[in-house]
């Protein structure tokens, strides 16, 4: 039997694959019951006795119920594979205490691993891991190398003594396999939160009988975009200047720009939390106190001081997902003194993030350039993933191969099942 791991950027899922059965993926209790998809975050808080304080943490939808049950936030983290190409993030200070990254992601997967240990009745420690083709932020085979070697340092930690790497979306094709009866050259896409990534090769049931080897992939290619990039668009405008930005300031006779560094760092929302830092927060408090319009800097603090970046991300991603199905939607975000709305249409949406359907269009032509392959030689197209939903996306596809080859499944989930049945090969 073998094991399959996908820790991704949003949800991190694992998988049980054994000769002879179904793929068998761990479930985790959640508030809305039992879910495959273990969300990719930890939440810390200090917990103080008579005696000393100590600092407590907890990972996926336990993490999200401390969190959200909490009147004095502690410290949600969120989308820790994005920093691992990042040789400036070391280590991050919590309350006082220093902890690196991979020490960071060892215990969201420790937790994973011992949850699947309960349920499947035996040790996990081995298992097939995937990664994306090319890391958020890396820019060169280094970069991904060290991302790598960041990961699997994690992994050790986490428990799991002997880990290989598998490409993500050459995982999700062996999950497409194990529903064909014919052989297919086909095109995997898979959109995750941080990374789109793509492979091109030949899968069917013809090749599972001829040899137990890895299935042989004419191409991969990848870049750092997904989700988080669709979202931070929606955020920059609907959000960021109901927060302030693009406003000024009064410095003696002169208006100033409000500083726009922070409204970066609030379209990667994972990085809200970084803000609390005392320094930063002293620095928004005067620029409240000198700021043409006060209530909107206020608004902006009030949302740092109380790290809801984890409520808003739910509400950027229910409009992302309200305009897959619709032509236009609100976005809506109401916490405290804390009220934004905003209507969007889905035209507005898909202009905001027309250069990253450009990279992902660029990324699949250089793809079947790289292969020699002619976009009508591919028998089918598997997209799998969130973004998959984005109808810009998925035209992409739908322009170069025609409707009728597209298909998808197993949005957060093909891919550990996939590593898993990989896991099971020489």
């Amino acid at each position: 039997m073998g094991v399959g791991l996908d820790f991704g950027t949003t949800n991190t899922s694992i998988a049980l694959a054994e000769a002879a059965g179904p793929v068998k993926l761990a479930r985790f209790a959640s508030a809305d019951g039992l879910t495959e998809s273990f969300r990719s975050l930890l939440y810390l808080e200090r917990v103080r006795t008579a005696s000393r304080s100590t600092i407590k943490s907890w990972s996926g939808p336990e993490g999200i119920q401390h969190y959200l049950e909490a009147d004095d936030k502690g410290r949600l983290i969120q989308s820790l594979k994005s920093f691992l190409a990042s040789r400036s993030l070391q280590t991050t200070e919590i309350f006082g205490s220093s902890f690196t990254l991979e020490s960071l992601i060892a215990k969201l997967l420790q937790d994973i691993r011992i949850a699947a240990e309960k349920q499947w009745g035996g040790s996990v420690r081995n298992a097939v891991v995937g990664r994306p083709v090319r890391f958020v932020g890396a820019e060169s085979t280094g970069d991904d190398q060290y991302a790598a070697t960041r990961l699997e340092k994690a992994l050790r930690e986490a428990g799991f003594e002997e880990v290989s790497f598998e490409y993500e979306p050459v995982a999700a094709a062996y999950y497409y396999e194990s529903t064909l009866d014919h052989d297919e050259l086909i095109l995997i896409g898979d959109f995750g939160g941080g990374t789109s990534d793509f492979s091109l090769l030949r899968v069917g049931p013809s090749l599972r009988k001829r040899s137990d080897e890895p299935r042989p992939v004419l191409g991969n290619a990848g870049v750092g975009l997904a989700g988080d990039a669709f979202d931070a668009k929606l955020i920059r405008h609907l959000v960021s200047p109901a927060l302030g930005a693009g406003t000024c300031l009064r410095s003696g006779h002169k208006l100033l720009p409000v500083p726009n560094w922070v409204y970066f760092k609030l379209e990667r929302w994972h990085h809200l939390s970084f803000l609390r830092a005392q320094e930063t927060l002293n620095m928004l408090q005067s620029v409240k106190r000198q700021a043409v319009e006060p209530e909107k800097l206020g608004a902006l603090l009030y949302l740092v001081k109380h790290d809801l970046g984890f409520p808003l991300h739910r509400a950027v991603q229910a409009t992302k997902a309200a305009l897959s199905k619709h032509d236009r939607s609100t976005f809506r975000f109401v916490d405290g003194p804390v009220e934004l709305q905003a209507e969007v249409t889905r035209p507005e949406f898909e202009s905001w993030i027309a250069p990253e359907l450009g990279e992902i269009e660029g990324c699949i032509d250089s793809l079947l350039h790289q292969t020699a392959v002619d976009a009508r030689e591919v028998n089918m197209v598997f997209l799998t993933g969130g973004s998959s939903f984005v109808p810009a996306v998925r035209q992409i596809f739908e322009s170069r191969f025609g409707a009728a080859k597209i298909r998808t499944g197993g949005e957060f989930t093909s891919v550990a099942h996939g590593l898993a049945l990989r896991s099971l090969l020489k």
